[in-house]
């Protein structure tokens, strides 16, 4: 394993170039917004994002080195750090916040105010920040060699590849080019399907893959391993327990569904299973794991914390060097403890004390193991709202027992698991940029004041964005699904009456145990249970042609450049569908996506068969910018 001494980064300490700049920051407010305005529509609907820090960083550099013929690679970090920002903080809100709107709609409550979606977004986002400062060390710097942060890696070789130049930019904007157009195929023109699933007959169990390049490209870049324990937990929930259900529920009607087993089965198949009762055992088996990661993480945690509380001594600097540079730690701990003042005392925020101590020790916890999460699977596949579910139940039954019932009860209860998730979503992206950062050799401290004012500018779009939405479709309808946000709602008001269905959620608990046992990681096993299967096979593909040339019998050397440009080529193809995905979010919001659908001249089974065709094409692409390349002698 690599440590801090043995790594040298891109630009080395010692070296000072622009990072800070009004370009920068200008440019990075202007992508917070738009990113997280898209995705905020694009999860609502769909109910997951797409991670902005790539396209971002290619947007970036586009911009400074190509048009404004700027070099420095440190200032087109600076401008990725601040956009991503919006995306996270964004996927953090629409989770949960809606849900407010929902009770609003049933006249149980006023809608919400802006300042209190604004306060609450700001706070999460500025708590997930600023948790982030003293992990740093322990996260990004200490495990590098054993975290991959996909995505975090996979932007700074993007924007290598605009540095240096030559093959390695080739090989970055080839898979950016090809994804780009397999993603406009398939979520714009919709000329194949994007999803392909089939069963047994007679077996209620279903299996299929997502023909996505980008979620291929995260199974490429994390490897086999930690890709086949994900799509072993997705195995054990969509071939094991969904077949149980349906089998022995029968004609029952079991809580939280509403209708017979079998009569969910026969209108939905077996998402509507998943959907209905997976999600919970998902929840139970993340909240176990998460605990499980804490308490295996305690040395290292503390060991962390002994370190900060040393530097605090020294005046908050742990090193000279520009690149080992964090925010001030004393700063950061009297901002922890003012944010946690306004959440008590703040009438927007409706939480009292307990409340706000339940946000900062929860928030603290899940910050620690949201950034763990990243660091294998990365941000786009951080289930976030499975943490904030795991919140939600703790938080709830907590406020029930200490009298806080009711809507107030319900409405302190949504704004904790607001916060939470949204701290959980930004410290996860925090970690990446991080990561890109160290590679890169960027100024820590220079990166977090960056994130801080991607926050700062996402969380005051945030409300009208929501706002907007509301007033044009509505949550809960058919364009506006808010999947996430439905569950939180659904939570609560299991929790505060008393008919959440906690044997799922302790059969997800006890199946992390056993999973932890017999010595598999827990946590990317409980995503894949908590994730759809299609999404899991996809991964595992990726992972399977990773395995495929790290198997290669050739020279060590040319196995490593070879596998290497299947990192470049991945990184490109996770750019590429990010820039396309953030387009057609766009044209979905003006309406022009319906335009370009011309899915309804297409039979399903054509779709289907395309679809798979298209997926055998990007794993070709693959394959013809790594073992089947060109490479001068």
């Amino acid at each position: 394993m690599e440590n801090k001494t043995e790594f040298k980064p891109y630009i080395p300490a010692e070296k000072v170039t622009p990072e800070i700049t009004v370009t920068s920051i200008v440019m990075g407010i202007i992508l917070s917004v738009v990113f997280g305005a898209a995705n905020a529509y694009l999860g609502l609907r769909v109910g997951m994002t797409v991670s902005a820090s790539i396209p971002a960083a290619v947007i970036a550099m586009g911009v400074i080195r190509i048009i404004m013929r700027r070099n420095s690679i440190l200032e087109s970090n600076i401008v990725q750090t601040i956009g991503s920002a919006g995306e996270s903080l964004a996927a953090g809100a629409i989770f949960t916040l809606p849900a407010l709107f929902l009770w609003a709609a049933e006249g149980k409550m006023d809608k919400p105010d802006i300042v209190e979606i604004t306060l609450i977004a700001l706070i999460g986002g500025l708590l997930g920040v600023f948790f982030m400062v003293p992990l740093r060390n322990a996260l990004i710097v200490k495990e590098h060699g054993v975290l991959p942060y996909p995505e975090g890696t996979a932007c700074a070789e993007v924007l290598l590849a605009g540095e240096k130049g030559g093959a390695n930019a080739s090989t970055v904007f080839a898979g950016m080019g090809f994804a780009a157009l397999f993603k406009f195929i398939i979520d714009g023109l919709k000329v194949v399907s994007g999803e392909i699933s089939g069963r047994v007959k007679g077996y209620a169990g279903e299996i299929g893959t997502q023909i996505y390049p980008a979620v291929m490209s995260v199974g490429y870049i994390c490897g086999a391993r930690i890709s086949s324990y994900m799509f072993a937990g997705g195995v054990l929930s969509w071939l094991v327990l969904i077949p149980l259900i349906v089998l022995f529920g029968a004609d029952i009607v079991l809580y939280p569904g509403t209708q017979p087993i079998s009569q969910i089965f026969a209108e939905g198949g077996a998402s509507a299973i998943w959907s209905s009762y997976i999600r919970y055992i998902g929840a139970g088996a993340l909240a176990a794991g998460g605990i499980i990661s804490l308490i295996k993480s305690l040395p290292l945690i503390v060991k962390t914390f002994s370190g900060a509380m040393k530097s605090v001594a020294k005046g908050g600097v742990v090193s000279n060097e520009r690149t080992s540079r964090d925010m001030n730690l004393k700063v950061v701990l009297i901002a922890i403890a003012v944010l946690t003042l306004v959440i008590w005392l703040v009438p927007a925020i409706p939480v009292n004390p307990i409340g706000a101590v339940i946000i900062v020790v929860f928030g603290f916890f899940f910050a620690t193991v949201s950034s763990r999460m990243v660091g294998l699977v990365g941000s786009s596949n951080n289930p976030v709202s499975g943490m904030a579910i795991a919140t939600l139940l703790i938080s709830t039954l907590i406020l029930k027992f200490t009298g806080s019932d009711g809507v107030g009860g319900m409405i302190s209860a949504i704004s904790i698991g607001s916060i939470i998730c949204i701290v959980s979503a930004i410290a996860g992206d925090t970690s990446q940029d991080l990561k890109t950062g160290f590679l890169l050799g960027a100024t820590p401290r220079k990166q977090q004041t960056a994130e801080i004012i991607g926050v700062v500018a996402a969380a005051l779009a945030i409300g009208g964005t929501l706002y907007l939405l509301d007033k044009a479709w509505g949550f809960g309808t058919d364009e506006l699904a808010a999947p996430q946000a439905t569950l939180m709602k659904l939570i609560i008001e299991g929790v505060m009456g008393g008919n959440l269905p906690w044997a799922l959620v302790f059969t997800g608990v006890f199946i992390a145990v056993v999973v932890e046992l017999i010595g598999i990681p827990v946590l990317p096993f409980a995503i894949g249970i908590y994730l759809p299967v299609q999404l899991n096979a996809c991964i595992m593909v990726g992972g399977l042609v990773r395995l495929g040339l790290d198997k290669l019998k050739k020279e060590k050397e040319e196995k490593e450049k070879i596998v290497n440009d299947g990192i470049l080529f991945c990184s490109g193809m996770i750019a590429g569908e990010g820039l396309v995905g953030i387009v057609l979010a766009l044209l979905a919001v003006v309406g022009i996506d319906k335009l370009i659908d011309i899915s309804g001249f297409i039979p399903q089974t054509a779709r289907d068969i395309g679809g798979l065709v298209l997926f055998a094409i990007i794993i070709l692409t693959l394959l013809k910018f790594t073992v089947f390349k060109k490479r001068a002698k």
